[in-house]
């Protein structure tokens, strides 16, 4: 079984598409006509300086997906079992299923990137080993339930998502050495209550358009299960107030035996995640059996030793996979109650003490 997955905004760079536009001319023209502007010069040599901004983000990145797509079916042939796509690029994934055609979905998105760049005094960060259930006991404890949770794009990598005062107030508490806070470069608080009223908004304008059933099953970031086609609407219009649960969908879609996962758009993002969400459930599921064989030392013996050895930009390689020299960008710490592990430059992501060894100074 295969699952094509769509990557949505900050995955977007210049030149992206570069290939694609010239080879898909009618409908980077019917992109043009809806848009008002030309989408092969906002993407590959954005003169005015326009591709990072929310508005043009989306449907810059909603075109580049779209037509990879068509170059891969016109390629291959081959209709994938499952789509999914994160955030913005869910809608790939509905387009994919023939919800809706290109140009209904471009006007769509057009719509969304419009409401959400007027989004203004919120703000999001990243934070990192921590939790769901860790970072909802800080945030409570401290007075923070101002503050949601927006994206969930691995168990150990969840964005926060409020207004920036709070944003502002939360970043102490994930700075005690346990954990990295990481801010977002955005000017609202998305996928969170604060986009209420562009939720409203964009429901009005969803409600005039046709939608089709879904010919290829989508999982849908709100709920990480398959759409219900008689609440498509409505479950793409809470997205914009839902988190996305990225790793939920991942782990749901991992459960059907033989699952192969493939990215469609630019860059690698989601390829990334995936990698990072199966290492972290393999973890999690290995953790008790490694800490079995360590007769009874603890993670938290684990990781003393570790952090009197080894100072933060000690370097190592990982015993399970060619991941090159790793470089440690933390101190080791003990992730979900029970995971000895460390966060590393380079790859972005953490890994278990016990599948990394020192490499040798004159390398």
């Amino acid at each position: 079984m295969r699952t094509y997955l769509f990557p949505g905004q900050g995955a977007q760079q210049k030149g992206m598409g570069s290939s694609l536009f010239d080879e898909f001319q009618d409908l980077t023209g019917a992109a043009d006509a809806i848009l008002g502007y030309s989408i092969k010069d906002l993407c590959l040599e954005d003169p005015d300086k326009l591709l990072d901004q929310t508005q043009y983000t989306q449907p810059a990145m909603y075109v580049v997906n779209a037509l990879s797509y068509y170059r891969k079916l016109r390629e291959t042939g081959l209709v994938p079992d499952f789509v999914a796509g994160h955030s913005l690029g869910e809608y790939n994934a509905l387009l994919a299923a023939e919800v809706f055609d290109f140009e209904t979905g471009l006007s769509l998105v057009r719509k969304r990137g419009e409401l959400m760049g007027r989004a203004s005094g919120g703000g999001m960060a990243a934070v990192l080993n921590a939790s769901e259930a860790d970072i909802r006991t800080i945030l409570t404890e401290n007075g923070l339930d101002s503050v949601d949770l927006a994206n969930f794009n691995t168990p150990s990598q969840i964005v926060l998502s409020g207004r920036v005062e709070d944003i502002e107030a939360a970043k102490p508490l994930f700075q005690t050495g346990n954990h990295l806070f990481l801010p977002l470069r955005t000017s609202g608080a998305f996928h969170s209550r604060y986009m209420e009223s562009a939720r409203a908004e964009f429901a009005g304008f969803v409600a005039g358009i046709d939608f089709s059933k879904p010919r290829i099953p989508v999982v849908s970031n709100v709920t990480a299960r398959v759409y219900e086609d008689h609440r498509a609407k409505e479950t793409l219009t809470q997205q914009m107030v839902n988190a996305v649960r990225w790793s939920d969908t991942v782990e749901h879609l991992l459960e059907y035996p033989g699952m192969e996962f493939e990215e469609v758009g630019h860059g690698n993002v989601l390829t990334k995640l995936l990698a990072k969400i199966r290492r972290e459930l393999a973890s999690e599921k290995k953790a008790p059996v490694r800490a079995a064989r360590k007769s009874g030392e603890s993670s938290v013996e684990l990781v003393r030793k570790w952090n009197e050895r080894y100072a933060i930009g000690s370097r190592f390689r990982s015993t399970t996979g060619n991941y090159g020299n790793l470089e440690t960008a933390t101190a080791a710490s003990v992730l979900f109650g029970h995971r000895a592990a460390v966060y590393m430059h380079g790859y972005r992501g953490y890994f278990d003490l016990q599948e990394l060894e020192p490499v040798p100074a004159m390398q």
